[in-house]
């Protein structure tokens, strides 16, 4: 059991979720530093306040805080917009350039174009 156990922990994948984990919470960090220092204050500078998070009414003495609502949703499109515009679109612009060096007209190797007559071959003598 112990020795499975080891194997579990020294897979792959998990060494790289872990990884994916640790970027993930450095990167949320840096985002939101991002968010509070520089971009709340122009929301700030825009609307007049840079947190919404005291805007509520009250119904059947029942809060509803929908200042803290309107404040996260705009937390999470300066989240995702940073992601799309700062990871997203490189690796898409990135794997693009990698596609199209992959289509180079070089000359196919000379077994593989073996292999595929001789398989052509098959074809046409199991049809016979």
């Amino acid at each position: 059991m112990i020795k499975e156990f080891r194997d579990f922990i020294l897979r792959g994948n998990l060494v790289d979720l872990a990884v994916a984990v640790v970027i993930g919470t450095a990167f949320a960090v840096l985002v939101k530093s991002l968010t509070d220092n520089l971009i709340t204050p122009v929301l700030a500078m825009i609307g007049g306040k840079p947190d919404f998070s005291d805007l509520s009414f009250t119904l059947n003495n029942a809060e509803f805080r929908y200042g803290a609502f309107l404040t996260d949703v705009i937390g999470f499109l300066i989240v995702a917009a940073v992601i799309f515009f700062l990871v997203v679109k490189p690796v898409n612009v990135l794997m693009e350039r990698a596609r199209a060096g992959d289509t180079d007209d070089e000359a196919p190797d000379p077994q593989i174009v073996v292999l595929e007559e001789i398989r052509d071959l098959l074809k046409t003598a199991e049809r016979r």
